[in-house]
């Protein structure tokens, strides 16, 4: 069997059992199973790109890690990649901050990557690249003289042709996609705007479903839509300890209904539009007031953009708006927690919340809808409340999907979903849950390589 190469911005711990959403640990356990590298930034913040690369060896996967420089981390990471494409990709052209430093250190980093990543290689090794981080790398690759089947797939959604060309770099980066043998995408409308690109702009042939050939080159592009270990979170519900055990029975005895959402803090989750949503179901029903509250976990991230300490203080004013207007000494409608919270404590937290708001204005898959329905208890389940505009949405007809723009309707999907009869909540449950099932993390995994190592 050949060896796995995965190449990514970060480099998960192979020692870890516990990754962030279970990918990690799936693509880890891949690696020891059939020997592989797990190669990306160290995550220092005062290294020199370029420099010594360190290798760590666990069971038959090596771990490789490189550093980059201040400079680097400010213009490759935080400017180009998360000041230009993660807005772009996410439709917001508003707050794409466009400098020409930023690509250079972009292509830069790329470059260094493969000129460190190249010597490791063997002939026959698959090679997964993972992320916006990380399009460029492929064709720094082949100009180093690398002919292995190579990978690409995206977590995050792709925009429609008319707001990628938005960038200036446009042409540069979908031209780099086509030196991959496979781009993956979440869903099949960010796998159709690729491929809505190559017929308007570069004239491309299709020679199948999923095939594509601009010039001499041909690309696969397909749709392997993300998933999660679904029995491994379940079983994660059953070991609550007991700050959640307390918090569970206080819920139960004062007759509590609970709200739940979970995200990182960030301008394409839809939080600020959320909280108003369940202000709005409250001025709506007040006969709901004492009796339903609202959990809002939304750890950091990207703190150095700008646009995310925008978000933050927003959010911040609206939670203390909201409270202070209906909080009583016994009750805060809205709980909101700015930190990391254990992926063991909100797999029982999602268990007993009877209603999941996952509303991104735009999102790649979001894997946390498929942990609140694998979290749920098949007897008495609660209810999905998803933006139209996740990337699971595509596979989670029987979740309540709403337009996350439209602040009415997601109070009113809030109210059905609190007052939805049992029967109704076990069946939706049902359909959804045997999505979450099929579609699962190493399902995922098998596809992608299949497509990859199956590739001529």
């Amino acid at each position: 069997m050949s060896r796995l190469v995965v190449v990514s911005n970060r480099v998960a711990n192979l020692r870890s059992t516990n990754q962030a959403g279970g990918l990690a640990v799936g693509l880890a356990d891949t690696l020891k199973q059939r020997e592989g590298i797990w190669f990306g930034w160290n995550g220092a913040a005062d290294g020199v790109t370029g420099g010594e690369a360190q290798v760590e060896r666990v069971g038959r996967a090596e771990q490789v890690t490189v550093p980059l420089s201040p400079e680097d981390i400010a213009n490759y990471y935080l400017g180009y990649a998360n000041s230009v494409l993660w807005p772009l990709f996410h439709y917001r052209l508003d707050l794409v901050d466009y400098r020409p430093a930023f690509f250079e250190s972009y292509q830069r980093v790329n470059e260094t990557f493969a000129r460190q990543l190249a010597p490791l290689l063997k002939a026959d090794d698959l090679i997964w690249v993972h992320d916006y981080h990380l399009i460029p790398l492929a064709r720094c690759l082949r100009k180093l003289g690398c002919r292995q089947r190579i990978g690409f797939f995206l977590h995050i959604p792709f925009p429609p042709p008319d707001i990628l060309v938005a960038s200036p770099n446009h042409a540069e980066l979908v031209d780099a996609l086509l030196d991959y043998d496979v781009v993956g995408f979440q869903t099949h409308t960010d796998a159709g705007n690729l491929k809505a690109y190559l017929g308007e702009r570069l004239s491309a042939v299709q020679l199948g479903d999923t095939r594509f050939q601009v010039g001499g080159r041909s690309v696969t592009i397909d749709c392997f839509p993300i998933g999660i270990d679904a029995r491994g979170f379940a079983a994660m519900t059953r070991q609550a300890d007991d700050e959640v055990q307390i918090d569970l029975m206080r819920r139960r005895v004062l007759g509590r209904r609970q709200i739940i959402g979970v995200d990182r803090l960030d301008y394409s989750k839809g939080l600020p539009e959320r909280l108003k949503a369940f202000d709005r179901l409250m001025a709506q029903h007040p006969e709901l007031e004492k009796s339903v509250t609202y959990l809002q976990v939304a750890p950091p991230t990207r703190e150095e953009v700008g646009a995310y300490g925008d978000i933050r203080a927003e959010l911040e004013a609206l939670v203390g708006a909201i409270n202070g207007r209906l909080a009583d000494f016994n009750w805060t409608p809205i709980r909101y927690i700015h930190r990391s919270v254990d992926r063991s404590k909100l797999a029982p937290l999602m268990r007993g919340s009877q209603v999941g708001f996952v509303t991104p204005l735009r999102d790649g898959m979001n894997l946390v809808a498929k942990e609140y329905v694998a979290a749920q208890d098949p007897e008495d389940p609660g209810v999905l409340v998803l933006s139209r505009f996740a990337g699971a949405a595509e596979q989670m007809d029987e979740a309540l999907l709403v337009n996350p723009y439209d602040i009415d309707e997601m109070a009113r999907s809030l109210h059905r979903a609190l007052t939805m009869p049992l029967a109704e909540r076990r069946q939706r449950h049902a359909a959804l849950l045997e999505q979450v099932l099929r579609h699962d993390s190493k399902a995922w995994l098998d596809a992608f390589l299949s497509a990859l190592a199956h590739r001529r």
